[in-house]
Parts: structure tokens; C-alpha cells; sequence
């Protein structure tokens, strides 16, 4: 078996995210980090939007980034510590559109280790040198230059280690152009090392310590070291620095040390400042926890400065120094907003904020006001004793804020994430759709979604009308070439033709010349200011004075179809002989003299657009009855002569030239494309060479069950081409790749570009007697998101037989249950204590629930209609209960009759996992499933992970214990049980009599139950201990795992061994066989491995086309969606695994990490190939593409075409 690995939804969680002026125009971009991919985003300033310019995946693990400027410069660049044990310089080159490697320097070995820097970046402000350190020991300087060519240079790495120090973080300080200097946050356990006691471990100190690079002397010195708050977890660099031109500072320099509770101000012999962290004032917080800050930006202005620091509950502080030149009078503190927990905080110049969410969607905030005059409460550090440090080890006084809405930022735009995804299905439930859908449950806390993914482009309607009858046709036109808008809107009906005016308002008009008592066939704007009107019976050209000028068809022949553009008509008449006029320099429209007879009816015809600065466009495209489609010229010395054929497998239905941008094909220009839809739904795009004017590389694609009509339309001003069969579809270029995907929105008859004030871009189309006009907001997005809101985080959900109902499970450690808030509450209100209210009834999904202690949890069941998109009902689990598996079993002792299982367990604690009792509810269906009706509970001794129905009972894995339970009236009964397993069940899966065990540790084994024993025995295990994440069953010996680590592995079990034991019929034979290596009797074979880079969170097999094969769809933590596809034969395998061999040498990672040893991260890669690697072929610079090409035997437009097929019949993006 060999696979093939794409990523349909690239990983959307953003681990870091730096601002800086990387295109080196005067506007600021944002470079995020997904963990294996680069994306630089770019803010529109005047709408506020954020659009991807660039994404790219690395093959490696990008672990920090930073933004750095040359002195003087105007351009920044962006540092990157991986992976690789490489530091990486990253430039983007805007003419390319992609990121550059200027330098890259080796200094240790790859793979995330603890001595390997890496992991922390800090970068002097002035541009002049850069530290990279790992978490423990190694810290290596760079000093950054420019050489004569003003190109920038790298010098070898200075070190600044300290042996057996931990890092925590450092920053580079801003000490204007004296030496550079870092900041470092350390901890030594030379001595907690050798203590046996732990009493040197408790008195640890955390130790700030200042680096100085000497540019004098080239190398790096400690040039001080003080102990400070042994709970400190993060530093931010305060401005500093003489000003060139004045005497004037920036700021007194130095760091903020952001410690549990307190934020410090430190400098080398300088005063230190502390303050408190402000706190919320709720009436279930606990006053015992402490609260530390996960993010800090700094922003500097004209002559100030503040700083933004954000707490783990989503509270933004805004921080200000008072200082005189170098001296600091005071550091105060007040509450600024609240927005989601970020993993990077980015503020631009242009007064937006960027908030790169932990979980969650990612959000564009604008500044309304910096907080400075509205009466939240500051605190300042000349407030305490002594600047707060009178007792350092002493914590000051709580101070405290109340939350409140968005006042300060407002949101500009927002970025859907599916990170995390905890669980999916993919299912086809939503009516008239004939590709599954993907459903997620998303999120973490009270800001958790489900939500439903659909291929396709999302649809923004913006008018909706209904028309007197059911047109056919729709188009619209200027007046004028050189009208910025549409004048006119054409609908054409069987008997006749209606024409409305673009105003105020939309109406209809008598006066414009076009003929009303006939169908229109086409309709085009034509020369510099005449309209063109063609009809069955003829030809109207109207003059810009409205003079009308008629061509008729000739006696007993009509015209049966028609193609125009700027200059040129051609028509098809019934006696299937063209007609092609052309516009003179006069702007009279001349029938070339003679007519070309086709032999066969004409069904559909195609010219492209005239070229800039052409008279005329060459080629004229004909499909015929005859199953043909002929390329005629239209050249003035050889007019209607038939130049190529193409013969179709079924008679044409429309047929549509365009000139569009692949840079698969041609980098430089745009390729001119023939699209041809078929009767039969299938589209076919063949190249239409320009120079000779023969058809090359034809790409077929199945569309639907209905005749395809094509239509030129403009989408953001590029040409693009709506196909539309029984779904519609947008052929259209995105960052320089074509894109080819369905709109998800009700099928269109017909459609036209359309472009007036109100929706510029936008498109117009009739469906049946409805007439709307839409625009597509989101190019190149594949998945369409509608998400539902859910309380708590979602843990798994599972599908009813039955129903299209969706049953879930939501669980949050450290959050009270309403029902336990209430009862805490009522307590505190009877001991006479004020409640407020107003705090109490904070909205959770913006500000979060109040934590609580460890061993605490809030827990419900929710049902779920996808088709209706709502939540039908909630059950909360009350008694400090939570859920954390589900099923749904038909009990035979109860006739088949289906219940929903769901395994809980109270007082839960996580590590080491422990409860007061487990338990197994049982509840039953009613109304058809929309509610649950409350049996019993069965108490266990351990928290149940997993429950699957198995033959009519219930298999429960609980805690290391594999048990069969059958329904009884007051509870379940345990019939069997298995206690062999040497850590927890997460995951069942069953076929036959066979159930496959996954093992939190220990990998997969397979257990069987024999009846007429009532055993439940293991017969096969793996040789390697796993951590299981998510599995599925391949066939009934393979099956297909992820695990913890990000690999994805695919397991088989000799069919012998499994015939043996399927014949065995008392399972004795299994009882006395000897086990190997300390475990069963048999292993499985392991078949393919591969490292994905993400957590596998679920694995399904499922076919995602209609009639398609069935791949592997796995989800990640990230929000990365996966397939991995089952090669068909054997030349496909070598093909590809050829081709992937030459992209690993030509394609070098942004990173410097290999690509085979990254994605054979724990094991090597096994029979799978990396489709996202060679899908990066269609990028590769034209000479590189020919050469690899070459050494396959094959053109270049073979191996896009085998790529592309690969894609598209597997998974339909």
C-alpha cells in the first residue's frame, strides 16, 4: 500500500506573529508563524481587511520569529529560529511574490533539543546584531552588516553560554548605538541538581542578567546579574537611547519584567518599580490564584511611548513609564480592554492592532483611543512604599478593575481559525448537495464553535428580486467604453426581450433601440460608444445618436447562436454557416464576403477578448453536433480557415476562450484557455497555442448532471469563468494559480458580470424567475465555515443512525457548572455579602468564566441540527460530573431499541488521573432523537475514555480495563472483562467479533470475544509503543492511527494470524500461545508511516467525491484538514515517488530543515509521499520545471495534469 499525503486546509493556529515593512513599500505587513507554514498578511488601511499575499510551507517546525531592520534601512527582514539547528534570514521579494533565503547559518544539530538554540530570538533594536538561544545553556550572537553593495552580511556566532542555566526568555535592550546589549531571564541548578533534600531546588533564584556584545573587541560579556521575582515568565524591552539630534532620551532603557501578580521595572544601577497586575473583581474568583501576563507589545510614537500587556484571562493592560531623560518617576497600570487570549500581540502604525488568538479566530482591531481620559482606575508605583520593592518577597495589595465591552478598539476584521479541532465527521446531511460536508467541533471555553465546512466559495447576496416570468439569458452593458459603470441590464425571455436601466433604481426602459418582441442571443458594447443587440432574425448595431443600423438573416434561416467582443461578430445560422463581421475604423460593422459551411450544426461559438493595442483577437472557436470543436482563424489572410480539431466524447454545450494567469504554465503572461462544456456536465480546458494556434494539454472535469453554460465574467478586475451545470463553479487565477471551485449557493441558470456603484465587482445571475446580484468577498478559500456557538470546550460528538441529529459532549476543567456558580452564590448572598450582579452576568464568550480550583468541572450534552444550524437541546451535567466519552447502542436485550451512552466521571483530576467514581449513563431517545430521557447510572472505579456498541451491549473502556456491559433495569451489567492493559483505552473500534483497543501509550492491540467462553482475549499488538490520538479500521486486518507526535501510521495484521484466530472457536488456542516481548502472542506489520506536523486529532475513511475513491481524512489540533489517497497502480507510485526525489533537491526548505528527515521526524517515512511538496511544482521557475520533467519522460504539462488529477478525482478541490 502506498499513499499520497495532501492538505486540503492548510494548519491555522498561529504560534508567533511579527509586524514589520517587509515588502519595503511605506505600508506594514504581518508575518505569521503556523508552526509548519509562513503566511504574510497585508491590512488594507482604508477598508481594514486583511488579505493573504503569501503562503508557504517550510518542512520544518518554525519555533520563534523576529522582525530586524539595518540601520538606516527601509526595509525589514525577518529572522527565523527553527527546527534545523540553522538561524535563517528570510527577505520577501515582492516582484517574485515569495520569501528569499539570504542567509542561512549552521551552528547545531536538528530537531527541537534543549541545548540546540532555537527557541528564543532577541534582536537589538538598532539593527545590529541578533541572539539565539535554546532553552537551556547555548546562546549565540550575530553580528548583522552591510557590505559594500549595500547587501547585508552575517559574522560567524559569538557564544554566551552558561552551563546548566535554564532560559526563560530574553529580549535585546535598547541602549541607543552604545554596544548592544541582551536581557536574559535565568535559572542555575548546578546545586539543585546535587541537593537530594529539594531545599536548594525551593531556593532557586531566578537571576536577570545583561549581556554586552563589545563591537570593539568581538565577543559577548555578562556584564551583570541580579536576582529578581523567582516567578518572573517574561521581559519587554523599554525604550532607550540618545537622540543624534537633541539631548532629548527615547527612555530610561532597561526591562520590564512581567512576574505572578506584578510587573517590575529593572535597569542596570537604577531604582526598581513594582506594580500589581490589576484583577478582576468577580465574586467567584478565587483571591488566592495569581495572574500572569502570556503577551506584551511595545509601541513607540512621537516623543512617547506605552506598552500593552495581556493577562490569561484576555485583558489587555496599557503601561506607561514617566520618566525624565534617563531617570524613571514612576511606572502606572490600567485596564484598556478585553479581547481573546493571543499567543502574539502586533500593534501597526496605521492604529490597528493585531490579535493572533491562542485558540480561536484572529482578529483586526482599530484603535478608537489610546484610554488616556476615560476614568478606569490607574495605579501607579509611587503609590507603595519605596516604589512598591519596600519587601520584594512580600505581594502588594490586590487592585483591582471591572471588565467592560470594547471601548478603546474596535474590530475591523476577523480571520477564521479552526484551532483547535477536537472531533469530526464527514458526512453528506445537508439537502441537494452531492459532496460531503466536514463537521467540526472547534475551540476552547465559552468561545468553542461547531462548525459545518462546505467546498466551495462563499456567496454575498446583495439584491434578490422576482421577475414577470423565467428569463433565459441575462446581461448587462455600458453605454460607452469609457463608462466606469453598467447603464443597462438585458433579460431575455422565449418570446421576447426585457431591458432595465441602472439608476437610483433598477426599471424597466422602451427607448434604447434594442428590438423587445424577439429573444436575444447576445448582447455586447461595441466600438468606443454603439450597443450590438443580436436575435434570432438578425443583427441590430445602435448608434450612439440611437440610428439603428439591421443585418437580417437570410429568408428561411435563423440565427442559432452568437459570439461577440469589442470588434468582432461571428454568428451561427441554422443552415450551419458562419457569419463573422468586424468593426472599421469608421465604426461600421462589415459581413466579410464570403460564409464558412461547418457540414455540421453549430452549437456553440467563442471568441476572446481583443489584445491591447489589437485591431482583432485571431481565433475563433466552434463546437458542432458532430462531437467536434474546430479552431478557425480570423486572421485577414487566411479568414475562416479551420487551423485544429478536438474531438469530444459528447456533442458541446458552450464554449468559452479566455485569456487567464496560470504560472503553472506560463509565469510572464496570461495562457489563453478553451474552455468547452459538454451535454454530459463534463468540462474540458484545453491551451490554445497563440502562435500556431493548435490545442494542447487537455484537463477534464466532471461538474454535474446538466448541459455546462460558460460565461466570461471579471472577478477583481482579472478575467475569470462561471461554469454552471448543476452546481456553479468560478474558474478563476488567485495569487498567481488557478483556482477552480464551486460556489455554494442555489444554482444559477445563467449569469453575467455586473458593476454598478453599489457592488463594483460584483455578478448578476437568474435562478428560474429570480433575478439576484451577488459578489464572492473570499477568493481562494476552499471551505466554506458556518459555526454554531457551544458553552464549553466540545470533547467528541458522535451521529445517530437514525437521525440527522449530532450528539456532543462539552467538558471544561478549572469552571464552575452553572448549577455550582448558583448554589456558591446563594451561599455568599445569605453570609450577607455583596454580590455584584453586572459582574456576574459578564457575557462568557468575550470575557471567560471565572476560574476555579483543579478538580472542578462544567459539563453538558448538547443535540445538534446541522441542517438548521441550532443547538435542539442542552442537558448539563450537575454534581461536578463531566463527560468524556459517548455512543450510541442498540441493546438487543431491549430489542434493538437504541440508547445514548455517555461515560463520566466526578471530582475528575488530570495528572495523575484520578476520580471519586466513574460513571455510565444511560439515557433514551424521544421525539426522534431531538431529546434524551434519563435511565440509569452504573458507577465505575475509573474515569471512562471510550465506549463503542458491540453485537447488541455496550464496550467500555474503563481507565486500563476493557469491560462488556449488557443493559439491565436499574443499571448496566458487567458481563466480561480484560485488565491487562498497562494504560488507559482512548479509542474502540469494532468489525465482527473483533475489537481494536487503542492504548494511551502502548499502541493498538486486537482483542476478540468469544461467546461460548465469555472471554475477551488479545491475540495481536504492535512492536512499538504508540500515543494513540485517533484511529479507524482500513479493512478488517489494517488499520490507519495518529498519534501524539504528529505521525500518521498504517497497521496490518497477517491475515493467517487473523483466519487462525477467527477458526478458533473457544479462543483456547490464544490462551495457551506464548506472547512475544512482554505482550501478545502476534504484532501487526507496520505498512506506511508519515509526520504530518500536527496532532491527529480524528482519522475517517471516506470518499469526498461522488463516485470517487475512498481516501483517509484526518484532523489536526491546528486546524489542519488531510487526506492521504491510495495510489492505484503501480506507474503512478514510481512516477510520483520519482518526481517527489527531484522536488526534495530542487525545492530547499524556507528553513533549512531536510524535508525527509522532517517528515520521518520519529521514524522515516514509509511508503507515502508528500503531495504538498509536489504540489510546489507548478511554482518552480520554468527551466527548473522542463529539466524534471525531462528526467520523468514526460512534458511539463504531464506532470501538472497527473498532479491536478490526483487532487481533484480524490478530493474535488
Amino acid at each position: 500500500m502506498h499513499l499520497y499525503n495532501l492538505t486540503l486546509q492548510p494548519p491555522t493556529a498561529t504560534t508567533q506573529a511579527i509586524v514589520g515593512n517587509f515588502s519595503g513599500a511605506r505600508q506594514q505587513e504581518i508575518i505569521i508563524s503556523h508552526g509548519t507554514r509562513l503566511e504574510l498578511l497585508r491590512p488594507d488601511i482604508q477598508t481594514g481587511k486583511m488579505s493573504t499575499v503569501i503562503a508557504t510551507d517550510v518542512f520544518g517546525s518554525i519555533r520563534t520569529l523576529a522582525a530586524f531592520r539595518l540601520t538606516g534601512g527601509t526595509k525589514d527582514y525577518a529572522i527565523v529560529g527553527s527546527d534545523s539547528g540553522r538561524i535563517v534570514i528570510l527577505d520577501y521579494d515582492p516582484r517574485t511574490s515569495s520569501f528569499v533565503k539570504l542567509h542561512q547559518e549552521t551552528f547545531g544539530k536538528s530537531g527541537a533539543r534543549r541545548i540546540v538554540p532555537g527557541q528564543y530570538l532577541a534582536t537589538d533594536p538598532k539593527g545590529r546584531s541578533v541572539m539565539i538561544s535554546a532553552m537551556e545553556k547555548a546562546k549565540l550572537v550575530y553580528i548583522l552588516n552591510r557590505d559594500a553593495a549595500a547587501n547585508l552580511t552575517i559574522s560567524s556566532p559569538l557564544e554566551a553560554h552558561k552551563n546548566s542555566a535554564i532560559i526563560h526568555h530574553i529580549v535585546g535592550l535598547d541602549v541607543g548605538f552604545e554596544n548592544p546589549m541582551y536581557a536574559a531571564l535565568e535559572v542555575d541548578y548546578t546545586e539543585s541538581d546535587q541537593d537530594p533534600t529539594g531545599e536548594a531546588f525551593n531556593n532557586a533564584e531566578k537571576m536577570l542578567t545583561y549581556y554586552e556584545l563589545d563591537l570593539g573587541l568581538n565577543h559577548v560579556v555578562r556584564k551583570w546579574s541580579e536576582p529578581t521575582d523567582p516567578r518572573a515568565n517574561l521581559l519587554v524591552q523599554v525604550p532607550g537611547g540618545q537622540l543624534a539630534s537633541s539631548d532629548r532620551f527615547d527612555g530610561p532603557s532597561g526591562v520590564l519584567i512581567c512576574c505572578e501578580d506584578h510587573i517590575i521595572y529593572r535597569h542596570m544601577d537604577a531604582p526598581q518599580h513594582r506594580i500589581p497586575i490589576p484583577r478582576r473583581k468577580h465574586p467567584l474568583e478565587d483571591p488566592t490564584r495569581g495572574i500572569i501576563i502570556v503577551a506584551a507589545v511595545m509601541h513607540k510614537m512621537k516623543g512617547a511611548f506605552f506598552f500593552l500587556l495581556q493577562s490569561e484571562d484576555g485583558d489587555l493592560y496599557k503601561v506607561t513609564i514617566e520618566h525624565e531623560d534617563e531617570d524613571v518617576k514612576s511606572v502606572k497600570v490600567k485596564y484598556f480592554d478585553t479581547v481573546p487570549v493571543a499567543s502574539s500581540l502586533c500593534i501597526l502604525k496605521s492604529g490597528f492592532l493585531f490579535v493572533a488568538a491562542e485558540f480561536g479566530n484572529h482578529y483586526l482591531y482599530q484603535f478608537q483611543k489610546l484610554g488616556d481620559d476615560d476614568d478606569e482606575p490607574e495605579f501607579s508605583s509611587t503609590s507603595y512604599p519605596s516604589f512598591g520593592m519596600a519587601d520584594p518577597t512580600v505581594p502588594l495589595p490586590h487592585a483591582h478593575f471591572r471588565p467592560r465591552a470594547l471601548e478603546n478598539l474596535v474590530i475591523a476584521d476577523e480571520i477564521e481559525s479552526l484551532d483547535p479541532i477536537l472531533d469530526s465527521k464527514v458526512l453528506n446531511v445537508l439537502p441537494n448537495s452531492d459532496a460531503p460536508q466536514i463537521f467540526a467541533a472547534c475551540g476552547r471555553g465559552a468561545r468553542s464553535t461547531f462548525r459545518t465546512l462546505r467546498h466551495g466559495l462563499e456567496v454575498e447576496e446583495s439584491v434578490s428580486s422576482d421577475l414577470p416570468g423565467i428569463p433565459n439569458a441575462v446581461w448587462t452593458t455600458k453605454r460607452k467604453e469609457d463608462d466606469p459603470y453598467d447603464s443597462y441590464i438585458i433579460l431575455s425571455f422565449v418570446n421576447g426581450t426585457l431591458v432595465l436601466s441602472i439608476g437610483e433604481t433598477i426599471e424597466e426602459v422602451q427607448d434604447t433601440g434594442f428590438l423587445s418582441s424577439a429573444p436575444t442571443l447576445a448582447v455586447q458594447q461595441i466600438g468606443s460608444d454603439a450597443l450590438l443587440q443580436v436575435h434570432p432574425q438578425g443583427i441590430r448595431h445602435v448608434l450612439a445618436d440611437r440610428r439603428v443600423n439591421e443585418w437580417r438573416s437570410p429568408p428561411g434561416k435563423t440565427i442559432v447562436s452568437a459570439t461577440t467582443n469589442k470588434r468582432q461578430v461571428v454568428v451561427a445560422l441554422s443552415s450551419a454557416e458562419l457569419v463573422y463581421f468586424e468593426l472599421d475604423l469608421d465604426g461600421q460593422l462589415n459581413e466579410y464576403q464570403d460564409r464558412k459551411a461547418m457540414g455540421s450544426t453549430v452549437l456553440a461559438l467563442s471568441i476572446g477578448d481583443v489584445p491591447e493595442g489589437r485591431q482583432r483577437t485571431p481565433y475563433l472557436a466552434v463546437g458542432c453536433e458532430d462531437q467536434t470543436v474546430r479552431i478557425i482563424s480570423l486572421d485577414p489572410e487566411t479568414t475562416l480557415e479551420t487551423i485544429s480539431l478536438q474531438a469530444l466524447t459528447a456533442p458541446p454545450s458552450s464554449i468559452c476562450i479566455a485569456d487567464m494567469l496560470d504560472a503553472s504554465i506560463n509565469k510572464t503572461q496570461p495562457t489563453m484557455f478553451v474552455n468547452i462544456g459538454l451535454q454530459n456536465g463534463v468540462l474540458l480546458r484545453t491551451v490554445l497555442d497563440p502562435i500556431n494556434g493548435q490545442l494542447t494539454d487537455t484537463r477534464t472535469r466532471f461538474l454535474g448532471t446538466r448541459a455546462i453554460k460558460l460565461i466570461r465574467v471579471q472577478i477583481q478586475r482579472n478575467p475569470a469563468i462561471l461554469a454552471l451545470s448543476s452546481r456553479s463553479w468560478l474558474n478563476y487565477t488567485h495569487q498567481n494559480l488557478m483556482h477552480f471551485t464551486p460556489l455554494i449557493f442555489e444554482n444559477f441558470d445563467y449569469a453575467w458580470s455586473f458593476s454598478a456603484e453599489l457592488s463594483p465587482e460584483g455578478l448578476i445571475g437568474i435562478a428560474g424567475s429570480t433575478l439576484r446580484i451577488f459578489q464572492i468577498p473570499k477568493l481562494g478559500t476552499k471551505l466554506k465555515q458556518d459555526s454554531i456557538p457551544l458553552s464549553y470546550t466540545p470533547r467528541k460528538f458522535i451521529t445517530h443512525p437514525g437521525n440527522h441529529y449530532f450528539y456532543l459532549i462539552e467538558g471544561d476543567h478549572r469552571v464552575m457548572g452553572e448549577d455550582a456558580a448558583n448554589k456558591r452564590l446563594d451561599e455568599l448572598r445569605r453570609q450577607g455579602k455583596n454580590v455584584d450582579d453586572e459582574m456576574v452576568n459578564l457575557p462568557p464568550e468575550v470575557f471567560g468564566r471565572p476560574k476555579a480550583p483543579a478538580g472542578t468541572w462544567a459539563s453538558c450534552i448538547r443535540i445538534i441540527d446541522p441542517i438548521e444550524a441550532k443547538t435542539v437541546a442542552l442537558i448539563p451535567l450537575e454534581g461536578n460530573e463531566a463527560a468524556f466519552s459517548l455512543a450510541v447502542v442498540p441493546f438487543s436485550a431491549r430489542g434493538g431499541e437504541l440508547h445514548l451512552v455517555v461515560g463520566t466521571a466526578a471530582d475528575t483530576f488530570l495528572a495523575p488521573r484520578s476520580c471519586s467514581s466513574g460513571f455510565i449513563r444511560t439515557y433514551k431517545f424521544t421525539d426522534d432523537g431531538a431529546g434524551l430521557e434519563f435511565q440509569h447510572k452504573t458507577e465505575t472505579d475509573d474515569v471512562p475514555l471510550a465506549l463503542m456498541a458491540f453485537q447488541g451491549r455496550l464496550v467500555a473502556g474503563v481507565g486500563k480495563a476493557l469491560r462488556i456491559y449488557d443493559i439491565g433495569k436499574k443499571k448496566l451489567l458487567r458481563k466480561v472483562e480484560n485488565k491487562t492493559f498497562s494504560s488507559a483505552i482512548v479509542s474502540l473500534t469494532t468489525q465482527g467479533s473483533r475489537i481494536i483497543v487503542a492504548d494511551m501509550q502502548e499502541s493498538i492491540s486486537f482483542a476478540v470475544y468469544k461467546p461460548p467462553e465469555n472471554r475477551l482475549l488479545i491475540f495481536a499488538d504492535d512492536s512499538q509503543p504508540r500515543w494513540i490520538t485517533a484511529m479507524t479500521m482500513v479493512d478488517y486486518n489494517t488499520l490507519a492511527a495518529g498519534d501524539r507526535f504528529g505521525n500518521v501510521f498504517v497497521n496490518r495484521l497477517d491475515s493467517k494470524v487473523s483466519d487462525q484466530v477467527d477458526d478458533d472457536p473457544t479462543g483456547a488456542g490464544i490462551l495457551h500461545e506464548k506472547g512475544i516481548l512482554m505482550g501478545a502472542p502476534h504484532k501487526t506489520k507496520m505498512i506506511a508511516h508519515y509526520h504530518v506536523g500536527d496532532l491527529i486529532t480524528s482519522i475517517h475513511k471516506v470518499s469526498l467525491v461522488a463516485g470517487g475513491r475512498e481516501v483517509l481524512l484526518y484532523t489536526g489540533l491546528h486546524g489542519t484538514i488531510g487526506i492521504l489517497v491510495p495510489f492505484v497502480s503501480k506507474e503512478d507510485v514510481d512516477f510520483i515517488s520519482t518526481l517527489e526525489q527531484h522536488m526534495r533537491t530542487e525545492q530547499s526548505s524556507l528553513v533549512g530543515r531536510d524535508q525527509l528527515s522532517f517528515r520521518g521526524y520519529y521514524a522515516p517515512v514509509k511508503a507515502v509521499v508528500d503531495g504538498d511538496l509536489c504540489e510546489t511544482y507548478a511554482r518552480l521557475p520554468g527551466s527548473k520545471q522542463s529539466a524534471i520533467a525531462g528526467e520523468l519522460d514526460r512534458t511539463v504539462g504531464e506532470v501538472l495534469k497527473k498532479l491536478e488529477q490526483l487532487r481533484v478525482t480524490t478530493s474535488g478541490f
